[in-house]
């Protein structure tokens, strides 16, 4: 996560403790340890608790965990309490998860096991944070774009130095990914925020008809032409136009876009006159622009003209540290009473590969409100495209879970879970490369395959287009 980690570590056995501690510190967690919990109990369980998570010892010298559980429970703090034991028997781990345990771990666990637990909790922590209190902690907004990750913190970095010259800028990224949201916060930090914002999509118009839609029409220009129109050009005057898709625009109005942005003139469709505009363009695409000059679909004045600055927007997948605050805040946007996320959901969500990114997150979250019984959001209330991600291999010891089964076969979910969650991150990673992803992981390639095939993981939807 961008922010680091807040651990409290509760163990009497300081050789566990000190190996946890450095294990999660050297992760980049800031970690504080302690052998006894009650003289700072008043300060665990608090609401203003200053921990993410919490690593209980179940069975401590001074004051039996659960308790110590059950008091942070009941004290309103919304860490997660991830709890630790050497008893493998099913009724403490039915004890914990009835107590509002999020995890449960038995002695000795594997560091990678310990890391992934505590990533999630961090993620499940901050989420009922940001949701208990209906607000976006004030740096991880600029007015439109939400998150605390690293490329978001560049993005915004770029927005604030860009929005105030007055050039051309070019945003790249994925289908999904607020594009928009982009050009309206350049706009509006910049010095014609008082005046039009106006968005075109040149891939929504149909050829015939994206000339008039761009420079304006004259009354009897053409059939349907029945008044006066001014186009965007116009309409943006003093403005900002935001043309988004322009790698969709018909390469014969390419050219005329061209000279309007040369001269600085526009000519409505059937008119002899001209008209002068000022106006800032922020162009946007989804497409590989030099790729397109290549093959000459798109002209390559026209792409210099365009893309004096670029801004790369990430993709989801690679800011999912912001995937809780995100929909956090989709959930406050859409639904009129109080929701949050149960563990199970959140780790399906950080799970999924968000092809669709920001905008099929937002989707999700509409499907999920409609669905979820009061107060929360469980794994079954999540679109199908997500669910199947999650369905049969999710954490059972979370604190939604509808059964409790064996330590044994939960231990194995638990294990499956992180299996598949691990494959789709080193997947990403080596960008769909079998060859890659195994040697990233340390497997030979058979084994690696074998793997995909066992989690049905499908390797050509990793690759690049």
């Amino acid at each position: 996560m961008t922010d680091a980690i807040r651990v409290l570590v509760v163990e009497d056995d300081l050789e566990v403790a000190s190996g946890i501690a450095r294990r999660l510190e050297g992760s980049g967690a800031t970690v504080t340890t302690t052998a006894d919990p009650l003289p700072i109990l008043p300060q665990l369980a608090s609401a203003m608790s200053p921990w993410d998570v919490v690593l209980l010892d179940v069975n401590l010298p001074t004051i039996n965990g659960i308790e110590v559980l059950e008091r942070i429970r009941t004290g309103g703090s919304l860490a997660s309490v991830v709890m630790l034991t050497g008893d493998d028997s099913a009724r403490t781990a039915t004890a914990c998860m009835r107590a509002g345990a999020f995890y449960y771990l038995t002695k000795p666990f594997r560091p990678t096991e310990l890391s992934a637990i505590v990533d999630s909790a961090a993620r499940y922590a901050r989420l009922r944070t940001h949701t208990a209190r209906r607000d976006i902690p004030d740096d991880a907004t600029d007015s439109l774009i939400i998150g605390t990750s690293a490329p978001v913190r560049q993005l915004r970095a770029g927005i604030a130095r860009l929005a105030k010259q007055d050039v051309p800028i070019l945003i790249r990224g994925e289908s999904g990914t607020g594009k928009e949201l982009i050009a309206r916060a350049l706009h509006e930090r910049g010095p014609r925020g008082a005046h039009g914002f106006v968005p075109l999509n040149c891939g929504a118009i149909p050829e015939s008809l994206i000339d008039s839609e761009l420079f304006g029409h004259a009354k009897g220009a053409f059939t349907g032409a029945t008044n006066d129109r001014p186009g965007v050009f116009v309409e943006a005057d003093r403005g900002t136009l935001f043309l988004d898709e322009i790698g969709d625009m018909p390469i014969a109005v390419q050219a005329r876009l061209l000279r309007v942005l040369q001269e600085g003139e526009v000519r409505p469709v059937g008119s002899n006159g001209v008209r002068s505009v000022d106006v800032r363009v922020v162009a946007a695409t989804n497409v590989d622009l030099e790729a397109a000059v290549t093959h000459n679909r798109f002209r390559q004045d026209l792409l210099f003209r365009l893309d004096v600055v670029t801004l790369a927007v990430p993709p989801l997948r690679d800011r999912l540290d912001d995937l809780p605050l995100l929909a956090a805040h989709f959930l406050h946007k859409h639904s009129a009473e109080p929701l949050a996320l149960t563990p199970s959901a959140l780790d399906a969500l950080t799970r999924h590969a968000w092809p669709g990114n920001v905008r099929e997150l937002e989707n999700a979250m509409l499907h999920a409100i409609s669905l979820a019984p009061a107060g929360e959001i469980g794994v079954d209330a999540l679109p199908e495209s997500i669910v199947p991600r999650a369905r049969g291999t999710r954490p059972v010891f979370f604190a939604d879970a509808d059964e409790i089964v064996s330590l044994a076969e939960g231990k194995k979910r638990a294990a499956a879970t992180f299996e598949r969650g691990y494959l789709v991150r080193v997947m990403w990673i080596a960008k769909g490369s079998i060859s890659e992803a195994a040697r990233l992981a340390g497997i030979d390639r058979t084994n690696f395959r074998r793997l995909l095939q066992r989690h049905k993981i499908d390797p050509s939807g990793f690759k690049d287009d």
